[in-house]
C-alpha cells in the first residue's frame, strides 16, 4: 500500500466513524486519494454528482479529518476518471463538466417534532432497503443528496423512468429521511390526488362562495417545507390543475422549499404540459432510472427474500431463472416470488427449478420477458450517422465516431435489459464505466441541446418501428 492509499484509508476510517453506514457507502466507499501535492488533495470519485455533493455537504468533514491525520489543511479537488483522462490527453474530444458553486455546508438537523402533521409517507420505503445497481446508482445518489441537504443544491429534483423501476420508493425514502433527521414538514401526494382535490375545492367555491376552502387547499400544499409529487404526467390534460400547480411550484420555489417530482417521461417529453411548467421542471436536476440488469434483479430478489424472513430455501438457479425471465418491472419480480411461495405451500413441495417453471409459466406467457438486441441498435445508429458498425465497436476517438458510439450505448442501456458489462463487450470490449459515462453524457446533452434531443427522439421512434 503506497503512502497516499494508507493515508486515505485512515481518513476514510475517521469519516466512517462520524457518518451512518449508508451515507459513507454512497459517498465515500468508491473514492481514492489520487494525488497529494502542493497543499492540494485530489480525490477520485465515481460520478459527477459526487463532485458537487462532497464539495457542498462534506468538505468541512474531509478537511477536518485531513487535519486530524496529518496536522495540515489541504485544498480539496474532486475528480472523476473522465476528468483525469481529459487532463492526460488534451487532444481527445473534450467532455463538458460542471463545477457547481459552493452551497450551504454541514446542515445539522433536529429531530422532527411535527407529530400531528400527516405526510402520507410509506414508512417501509427507505434508503436502507433500496437495492442499488448500475441502472439506478445515479438516481439513488441524487435522492440521497437531496435528503441530506434539502432546499439547497438540486431543486426541483425530477426523477423519471418506466413504471416499476423504483421511483416511488426513492421519493418516499427522501421524505422519510428528511422527517427523521429534521423538523421540516414533508407532504407526499400524487398529481391525481392534487388535481382531484383542486377540482373538488373549486366546485365548492363556485356553489357556496366558500373561499375558505381554497385557502385551506393552498395552505396544505404551500405551507410545507418539502413537496413530493408522484406521476406528474397525469396533469397533462387537466389545464386548470396545471395552472394551480404552477402557482404552487412558484410559491414553494421562491421560498426555497424543496420540490421532488416523478414521471414516466423526462420533462422534455411531457409535451402536453404547459411550457412554463416543463421549463421549471428542468431548473434543478433531472435523473432517470434505467431498467435493472440481470445482476441487480438477482440482488433485488435476494434482498426481498431476506427481508421477508422466508424460511424456505430458494436455490440460486431459481433466483437466476426469475431474474432472466420476468422482465424489468420490480413489482413483477416481487410478485413472482409471492406466486412461487404460494404455489410451493399449496403443493407441499420444496422450491426447485422445476417447481419454479411450473409456478411461473403464466407469467412468462404473459409477455413479461423482453428481447435484448444490441446489434439492431448498433445497425440503426451506424446507418443514421453514416458510419460502419466496426467504427462503433472500435477504439477510435474521432468526434464523428465517439458521439454516435455514446448514443448507441445510451439506447442499448435504455432499451435492452443487458448489463453495462455486456454492452461494453459488444462495443469492442469497452469498460463498463465507459458505458456508464456515455449514458450520463448523452442524458446531459439531451437536456442541454434540443437538436440532440430531437436526434435521440428520431432514433427511438425508428427503433420502435423495427420491433
Amino acid at each position: 500500500m503506497n503512502d497516499n492509499s494508507e493515508l486515505w484509508s485512515n481518513i476514510l476510517k475517521k469519516i466512517n466513524e462520524k457518518l451512518g453506514s449508508m451515507s459513507y457507502k454512497v459517498w465515500f466507499s468508491e473514492t481514492e486519494l489520487y494525488d497529494l501535492n502542493n497543499g492540494v488533495a485530489k480525490i477520485l470519485v465515481p460520478l459527477q454528482i459526487h463532485k458537487s455533493h462532497l464539495k457542498d455537504k462534506y468538505k468541512k468533514l474531509i478537511t477536518s479529518c485531513f487535519i486530524e491525520e496529518t496536522g495540515q489543511s489541504y485544498e480539496l479537488e474532486f475528480l472523476t476518471i473522465d476528468d483525469i483522462k481529459e487532463f492526460e490527453n488534451q487532444n481527445d474530444t473534450k467532455d463538458d463538466f460542471v463545477d457547481e458553486e459552493n452551497h450551504q455546508e454541514n446542515i445539522i438537523y433536529k429531530k422532527n417534532d411535527n407529530s400531528t402533521f400527516s405526510s402520507n409517507l410509506n414508512r417501509k420505503y427507505t434508503f436502507d432497503n433500496f437495492v442499488v445497481g448500475n441502472s439506478n446508482k445515479f438516481a439513488h445518489a441524487a435522492a440521497l443528496a437531496v435528503a441530506e441537504n434539502p432546499c439547497s443544491t438540486y431543486n426541483p429534483l425530477f426523477i423519471y423512468g418506466n413504471s416499476g423501476l423504483g421511483k416511488t420508493h426513492l421519493m418516499h425514502a427522501i421524505g422519510n429521511y428528511i422527517e427523521q433527521n429534521s423538523n421540516k414538514k414533508v407532504l407526499y401526494t400524487t398529481s391525481e390526488t392534487f388535481s382531484n382535490e383542486f377540482i373538488e375545492i373549486s366546485r365548492k367555491t363556485e356553489n357556496k362562495n366558500n373561499f375558505d376552502s381554497i385557502e385551506l387547499f393552498k395552505n396544505k400544499y404551500r405551507g410545507i417545507d418539502v413537496l413530493i409529487v408522484d406521476d406528474i404526467q397525469f396533469l397533462e390534460k387537466r389545464i386548470e390543475s396545471q395552472k394551480e400547480f404552477f402557482h404552487t411550484f412558484n410559491n414553494l420555489y421562491e421560498e426555497e422549499k424543496q420540490i421532488i417530482i416523478s414521471s414516466d417521461r423526462s420533462p422534455n417529453d411531457l409535451k402536453i404540459l404547459e411550457d412554463r411548467l416543463r421549463t421549471r421542471f428542468s431548473w434543478g436536476l433531472a435523473v432517470d432510472i434505467f431498467p435493472p440488469d440481470f445482476e441487480l434483479k438477482v440482488a433485488i430478489l435476494k434482498k426481498r427474500i431476506a427481508a421477508e424472513g422466508i424460511t424456505k430455501e430458494v436455490p440460486d438457479n431459481v433466483i437466476e431463472y426469475i431474474a432472466s425471465n420476468i422482465g424489468t418491472d420490480i413489482r413483477n419480480l416481487e410478485g413472482s416470488l409471492n406466486r412461487l411461495f404460494a404455489y410451493s405451500s399449496m403443493m407441499g413441495a420444496d422450491i426447485d427449478l422445476d417447481l419454479a417453471i411450473e409456478a411461473l409459466k403464466d407469467y412468462l406467457n404473459s409477455g413479461f420477458s423482453e428481447k435484448n438486441d444490441i446489434s439492431r441498435i448498433q445497425k440503426l445508429v451506424a446507418d443514421y450517422f453514416n458510419i460502419s458498425i466496426d467504427d462503433l465497436k472500435s477504439k477510435k476517438r474521432n468526434a464523428n465516431i465517439v458521439f454516435p458510439r455514446q448514443i448507441a450505448m445510451y439506447l442499448c442501456r435504455k432499451h435492452t435489459e443487458e448489463s453495462l458489462k455486456k454492452i461494453g463487450r459488444e462495443f469492442g470490449g469497452q469498460d463498463h464505466t465507459t458505458v456508464m459515462h456515455s449514458c450520463e453524457k448523452i442524458d446531459v446533452n439531451i437536456k442541454k441541446d434540443k437538436n440532440i434531443a430531437n436526434e435521440i427522439d428520431k432514433l427511438e421512434k425508428e427503433l420502435h418501428t423495427l420491433k
